[in-house]
């Protein structure tokens, strides 16, 4: 890809005010005005206590110069960065005198990361890590995002894609070739028997999209239950404060109610919902198609109902795992629980820790022992898919031709480059760059 030669320049530390803010910048004039900026340039990835001026002479500020040449930096490009005092004036003030100079502007959002990702520093998949991590929560977020920013992902896809390469070249040979003595006969048979290898191994990858997906985008665990069996009472108490109206009448919630909450290091979007129960009421009936419709998209739902009473074990479109919760137990202390997975007491607390235990084990069995290379993010899934299915049509297309069976693994191939960037994928970077924070 072209590289671009406007310089560009942005805050990249957090918010103001700070104890110390640090500005980017990059491009072919980043070193001259670093320089222009602080009198002299220090040696490469060496800091440097320099008074930062204006170019009337105005001292900015005192602070840190630090300069990346190219190729050896993280655009790939010149690259300096300036550490001042986080204070507002002084920011604004440097940020001012960057835009005095010619052909050189406010970076946009991801601009940063899109000049690594065109000079090859990184990858899709990489940058895709790299979004992740700066906003991960967790301790699982980032662990997941840090294993693909640092190109665990990456280097399976990539192998993955030169083995169908090669796997292409050979079955070319063997079709242009076959009458020569260098070229062994039905090399082709090699070649299906590590594509039958790469489909199963694809197909494994793929089981572990949902664990990925719920890492990055947190495991959805809905409370659901008839009118008045302490749903908001419990989404209270796990989320320790008042997210939820409770109240002695029946039909309390009528939307669903949201929460996050962070168990083990991985991310719990907790979700409150109406009372299921048959109704005339027009407001309520809403609310209870609102909680139908998000139970059929949670991993897991904890079906709650008083104690004595029967919870509900299905629920219309959702196949997923379903956790009996008994309720208000400090009213039923004799009743008998086997019918619960486990019984709690919102007021008191008793069986607080206890349903937690419940929902750190459902993670636990979850993620099992899968590393973390594993794909986060429903392109990801779409794409392995799609390469998985072409792969597995080369192989049960025995009655085709050689040539046809090889477009087959093309295709494979071009879906996994896709994922990675080797493909051309700029209908995706726009939206990609177009979450990241300025600076990145």
């Amino acid at each position: 890809m072209a590289i671009v030669n406007e310089t560009i320049y942005a805050l990249s530390s957090g918010g103001l005010p700070a104890g110390v803010a640090v500005v980017r910048i990059s491009g072919s004039l980043a070193l001259p005005i670093a320089e222009c900026l602080a009198g002299s340039l220090p040696a490469p990835r060496q800091a440097a206590l320099k008074t930062i001026r204006t170019r009337n002479g105005l001292a900015i500020d005192r602070g840190l110069l630090l300069i990346f040449p190219a190729p050896a930096s993280f655009t790939g490009e010149d690259c300096a960065e300036i550490q001042v005092h986080g204070g507002k004036a002084v920011v604004n003030a440097l940020l001012d005198e960057l835009s005095s100079f010619d052909q050189c502007r406010l970076a946009e959002h991801g601009e940063f990361s899109r000049r690594a990702l065109e000079n090859g520093k990184m990858d899709l998949v990489e940058v895709e890590g790299l979004a992740d991590l700066i906003s991960a929560e967790t301790e699982m977020q980032r662990r997941l995002a840090l294993e693909h920013a640092a190109g665990g992902l990456s280097g399976r896809y990539n192998a993955w894609a030169d083995r169908l390469t090669r796997a292409r070249a050979l079955i070319e040979a063997e079709l242009d070739f076959a009458d020569e003595d260098d070229v062994p006969g039905s090399v082709s048979e090699l070649v299906w028997a590590d594509m039958k290898k790469l489909a199963a191994e694809l197909s494994d990858h793929l089981t572990g999209a949902d664990l990925g997906e719920i890492i990055r985008d947190g495991l959805k665990v809905v409370i659901a239950g008839p009118p008045n069996a302490g749903k908001s009472s419990l989404m209270n108490a796990l989320a320790k404060r008042e997210v939820a109206i409770v109240t002695d009448i029946a039909g309390t919630t009528r939307d669903v109610l949201h929460v996050d909450l962070n168990i083990e290091g991985f991310a719990v979007k907790l979700y409150d919902t109406a009372g299921l129960r048959e109704t005339d009421e027009v407001v309520e009936r809403e609310g209870i198609r609102r909680a139908l419709r998000t139970v059929a998209d949670a991993d897991l739902v904890l079906s709650l109902a008083e104690i004595g009473g029967s919870p509900q074990l299905n629920f219309p479109g959702f196949s997923g795992k379903v956790a009996t919760v008994g309720t208000k137990a400090d009213l039923h202390r004799d009743a008998d629980n086997g019918i619960y997975d486990v019984r709690i007491s919102s007021t008191t607390g008793a069986g607080l820790t206890e349903l937690h235990h419940l929902l750190r084990q459902d993670l636990q069995d979850r993620s099992g022992s899968l590393s973390l290379a594993l794909p986060s993010r429903v392109r990801h899934r779409t794409l392995l898919k799609e390469s998985l299915d072409a792969v597995s049509l080369a192989l049960a297309t025995v009655d085709m031709g050689l040539d046809i069976r090889a477009e087959h693994l093309r295709q494979a191939a071009t879906s996994l480059g896709r994922i990675t960037g080797r493909v051309d994928v700029e209908d995706l970077l726009d939206v990609i760059f177009s979450e990241f924070c300025i600076g990145k």
